[in-house]
């Protein structure tokens, strides 16, 4: 028994433990391919980024690469190096030159050097100390290059100024074609290593020997990817191309490899990052770009504990159906097996029953031998109530003197014999054996049970005899009652245990709800915590891009601030996935007229479409539908974004049909199609089709958010499309009452660049928010727009500068500020200042019983990841309603 229940119990821990294990490597997996895929995102979003890198270096040479070419046909160059003696007069003309050219191409040296080397004029000829006129430049390879090939281009350190810069240089010839000098220019490509420093990223270049040149981290400089052969060493030396030969190697070990020739390496002082190699053919050149890990893989961790908690409900809720199925089982097992002995054993009661009276009937006198056979203890008693017949089982049963029982004697001389050795219970004697004897006399048939004083239980039955006389039988019931009684208790104790392991389900399905609350709050904080930096950079992109006049520049902003964006989009996906699985996203179902909507749509994705050389053509509506506004129109922006994005030539359409009692919103694309074994896992989390036609292909969460609003709002989604001819996605939305169309707001027109009469010139506007780099990439945005900042800070500023004269006309107000909440601070600036100004919930947070708050206070609301232009118009709204 020991050794049985030992099994028991291991069977029991079995399944708990396989359960977990199954969970830990079903979470172990998803964070595996989380990994993956976030990092190669990262790696895509990183050569992006490199290849805009590429470019200004190569918008950089490519601006100056001719300049050395026209000087090579300047006439008064061209006469100098020509002549056999060169007068200092004539080469301070053309230093003097050289020096208006330079300021007018805004190069670092232009330089003219002799057949030999010699330097005649420089650009820097006015500098005594750094002066590159008198010295030779003979060794230099550019030279040498130069007067064989007739150009060169060489990156080095100036051997005057030590300044290093990539030069070019081009042979000027005589009339007969041979070379008689060189022109050198100089560039600096040290302030590209500004622009690179920008961000967590680690951009540097090297040459094809391998060496750091150019970086944004100046300690690498002049350092080597591998050592460098013995020939190379030399060969730098004698051309003094980084002063020092570089020796020290860079501090990095390669830990794998991605797809598409993406490297991970371990960086010293840096970590875990991906490594992105792009060449540079033209000069024999490699840059590079290191990013960091820890984003993509913090964001990988997130999604894989929201995979165990929700492997981890789903077990406990199995368990949950498994355990009441189980206990179910049981319960109606023991109802049936009680069930069962209750028939059997009423089922050989009346078989005795029967077989007793028959027996009886045929019994012969005395201790019959008809009787003998039968289990019970049976009497036969005459009409006079007389004893005419017994078995043997009789006697045993009461324990009869010898001698005692015998024909003839009279029945209630058998009860009083009884009564005096305590069998008939307690109460007088006579009283019980007349009730007794009058059973007899009456002839009708009774049961009862009797327990005695040892504990054992008899069941009587008695019943008349066809030809007068009464038969009673004795049977002992003590097995049956008290297996009855054990039955009894195993159901009392199934029927406890049953309610136990209830109360225990339900706790642990409370605690499964709560560990999945909790996993939506994880989710939501940490969303919330990765959106702050990103909010704030993408204010310092904006604040940055009104003060570049150069328009390449500007663009490269642009997509700094597109990637940002899309970041922004990702983490807010996982956010919405997040509330649509714990059931946090309410609904708030009303009648409207969808026209409006649906042209607003247009209007914004149309611009997008544009700028793809795509059309989007739009069939307005004047139906009333019944839905939720906010999440349709989510529900419409991906299909729309989706089918820009996967469109590569063509048009767009979006429009209505009616559907009975439906309307069916569709937008068609022509693009390549989705395959039909593939038509349902681009609903799928983290499933993106290959055949994007921009570089922003998406976190593949797009439409599983559709598919989950679309099943808590009650719509159907509908997907119809061709291989290679496009495809049509829909949704269809109950129709609503008819009613008059209510009137659209217009959106106040503001663009990033503005006119230097701003309406918000002079607007006093207060900025708390805990988080320091929000702060201070806000109050450059405002200032900006001429708006007068007084207070960006935290609580503990906020309420330091709080006075009557000090009230803002708009206050920008977070919502998280860590002790306390941004709409529990408001009363207590109120109370300082005396008034309210207008207010602007300015946050990342995306609860709607935050935006009730702010509609019953009559605050603005807008998100953080919203475009500067918004909280423009948003703030010249409220200036313009206040005055």
């Amino acid at each position: 028994m020991p050794l049985l229940r030992t099994r028991r119990q291991l069977r029991r821990l079995l399944l708990p433990v396989a359960t977990l294990l199954l969970i830990a490597a079903l979470t172990w997996l998803a964070l595996q391919q989380l990994q993956q895929r976030n990092l190669q995102r990262e790696a895509e979003q990183a050569r992006a980024q490199l290849r805009l890198h590429g470019n200004a270096l190569q918008a950089v040479v490519e601006r100056y690469r001719v300049l050395p070419a026209v000087l090579a046909l300047d006439p008064d160059i061209r006469a100098l190096l020509a002549q056999a003696a060169h007068s200092p007069a004539q080469a301070g003309q053309i230093s003097r030159k050289l020096e208006q050219v330079n300021g007018a191409a805004a190069t670092s040296t232009l330089t003219l050097l002799d057949r030999d080397g010699m330097a005649l004029a420089a650009s820097n000829w006015r500098i005594p100390k750094a002066s590159n006129v008198g010295n030779n430049y003979h060794f230099r390879p550019y030279f040498q290059q130069a007067m064989q090939d007739g150009r060169a281009t060489f990156y080095a350190e100036g051997v005057t100024t030590a300044v290093p810069g990539y030069f070019l240089s081009e042979a000027v010839r005589d009339a007969a074609g041979r070379p008689i000098g060189v022109v050198v220019v100089k560039l600096l490509l040290r302030p590209l290593e500004q622009t690179w420093a920008i961000g967590e990223d680690t951009v540097f270049a090297t040459d094809g020997n391998g060496v750091v040149f150019l970086s944004s981290r100046p300690q690498w400089r002049y350092r080597v990817l591998a050592p460098l052969p013995a020939n190379t060493r030399e060969q730098l030396a004698r051309t003094r191309q980084y002063g020092q030969v570089p020796r020290q190697p860079l501090p990095y070990r390669s830990t794998g490899a991605l797809a598409n020739g993406v490297q991970r390496a371990r960086i010293a002082d840096t970590g875990d990052v991906i490594w992105i190699s792009h060449p540079l053919p033209l000069q024999n050149w490699s840059l590079h770009l290191l990013r960091p890990t820890h984003g993509a893989l913090a964001a990988a961790r997130i999604g894989a504990a929201a995979v165990a908690a929700t492997l981890a409900v789903l077990a406990l809720l199995v368990y949950v159906v498994w355990q009441r199925r189980r206990l179910a089982r049981l319960r109606e097992r023991s109802r049936q097996e009680l069930e069962r002995l209750v028939k059997h054993h009423a089922q050989e009661l009346r078989t005795a029953h029967d077989g007793l009276v028959q027996a009886a009937h045929s019994a012969d006198y005395g201790e019959s031998p008809s009787l003998q056979h039968l289990p019970q203890g049976v009497c036969v008693v005459d009409a006079q109530l007389n004893l005419v017949a017994w078995n043997r089982r009789y006697i045993e049963l009461f324990r009869f003197a010898p001698g005692f029982i015998k024909v003839g004697r009279p029945i209630a001389d058998v009860f009083r014999y009884n009564a005096r050795r305590g069998l008939l219970g307690p109460g007088p004697i006579e009283a019980a054996i007349e009730r007794r004897l009058n059973h007899l006399r009456s002839g009708k048939p009774h049961m009862h049970e009797r327990e005695r004083g040892d504990g054992s239980v008899i069941e009587i039955r008695g019943n008349p005899l066809p030809d007068g006389g009464f038969v009673t039988s004795y049977a002992d019931i003590t097995a049956y009652k008290n297996a009855a009684r054990d039955l009894r208790s195993l159901a009392d104790t199934l029927s406890r245990r049953i309610d136990e392991r209830t109360h225990d389900l339900a706790l642990a399905k409370r605690e499964a709800e709560d560990a999945n609350q909790s996993k939506t709050r994880l989710v939501a904080a940490a969303v919330h915590d990765l959106l702050q930096p990103l909010n704030a950079a993408r204010m310092f992109v904006s604040a940055l891009r009104l003060r570049l006049p150069d328009a390449d520049a500007r663009a490269i902003a642009d997509s700094v601030d597109n990637a940002l964006a899309a970041q922004d989009g990702i983490l807010n996906s996982l956010l919405d996935i997040s509330r649509l699985e714990s059931g946090a996203l309410q609904t708030r179902i009303s009648d409207f007229a969808v026209g409006p909507l649906l042209a607003a749509l247009a209007h914004e994705f149309g611009v997008l479409a544009s700028a793809q050389g795509l059309r989007l053509r739009f069939v307005g509506s004047h139906c009333v539908v019944r839905s939720d506004p906010a999440l349709l129109r989510r529900i419409l922006q991906n299909f729309l974004s989706n089918a820009i994005r996967y469109t590569g030539s063509g048009r767009i359409l979006l429009g209505c049909r009616r559907d009975g009692a439906l309307l069916r919103i569709e937008v068609h694309d022509t693009g390549s199609g989705i395959a039909e074994a593939r038509q349902r896992e681009v609903f799928e989390e983290f499933h993106r089709l290959d055949n994007a036609v921009n570089s922003e292909r998406g976190a593949g969460l797009g439409l599983a958010i559709v598919d989950r609003i679309a099943r808590l709002l009650g719509h159907r989604i509908g997907l119809r499309s061709t291989l290679g001819h496009g495809s049509c996605f829909s949704v269809s939305v109950p129709l609503g009452a008819a009613r008059l169309p209510l009137a659209v707001p217009a959106a106040l027109a503001a663009g990033e660049d503005m006119a230097s009469d701003s309406l918000l010139r002079g607007c006093r506007v207060w900025c708390v928010d805990d988080d320091t780099r929000v702060s201070l990439a806000t109050r450059l945005l405002l200032e900006r727009w001429g708006c007068l900042v007084l207070v960006a800070g935290g609580v503990d500023q906020a309420l330091a500068a709080a006075s009557p004269d000090s009230i803002p006309d708009v206050l920008l107000l977070d919502v998280r500020l860590g002790p306390i909440t941004g709409p529990e601070l408001f009363p207590r600036l109120v109370e300082r200042w005396g008034r309210a100004p207008a207010v602007i919930v300015y946050t990342a947070e995306q609860d709607p019983a935050l935006r009730e708050l702010a509609t019953r206070n009559g605050w603005g609301l807008l998100s953080k990841q919203a475009r500067s232009s918004a909280l423009r118009s948003l703030l010249t709204h409220l200036r313009q309603r206040a005055t």
